[in-house]
């Protein structure tokens, strides 16, 4: 069984700040964030090309076969429709779960976050900033902004 490992995101502060400093628990047993100055965002499980656990929020690079081939971009997130929630790539178009297939093929890289480095984002026209806040609200908070 492995450790479900989370981490905090306080939008005062504009940092990473310990989970114990974020969360609460109820009498369900169910985190949940002390109040809408924090995102909470959960690690996949998995790890990069270069060791380092993707989480929730976090933006990655398809590793591509040749040095001067841009690479894609996306944001991981987590995708509750449907009749497979699992943690995927916004802006995928393939037919299989996006993060597992680049993970299990060509590989994938974090090379920022949406919070730290939402200027990455700026050049594709497959995601944007504001459509990943909606997304990881919605996620948190069961609702639109």
């Amino acid at each position: 069984m492995r450790d479900i490992k989370f981490r905090a995101w306080n939008k005062i502060l504009k940092q990473f700040v310990p989970i114990w400093s974020a969360i609460e628990t109820r009498g369900d047993d169910v985190l949940r964030p002390i109040n809408y100055d924090f995102i909470i965002e959960q690690n996949t499980g998995l790890k990069d090309k270069n060791g380092v656990d993707i989480y929730e929020g976090d933006i990655v690079a398809e590793i591509t076969q040749f040095d001067d081939d841009e690479p894609d971009l996306y944001v991981v997130v987590y995708n509750e429709t449907g009749d497979y929630p699992a943690f995927d790539l916004k802006g995928w178009t393939g037919e299989v779960n996006g993060i597992s297939e680049l993970s299990l093929t060509c590989g994938i890289e974090v090379i920022g976050n949406i919070h730290e480095n939402a200027d990455l984002l700026n050049d594709t026209d497959r995601i944007s900033p504001d459509d990943i806040g909606n997304d990881t609200h919605e996620f948190l908070h069961g609702g639109n902004k």
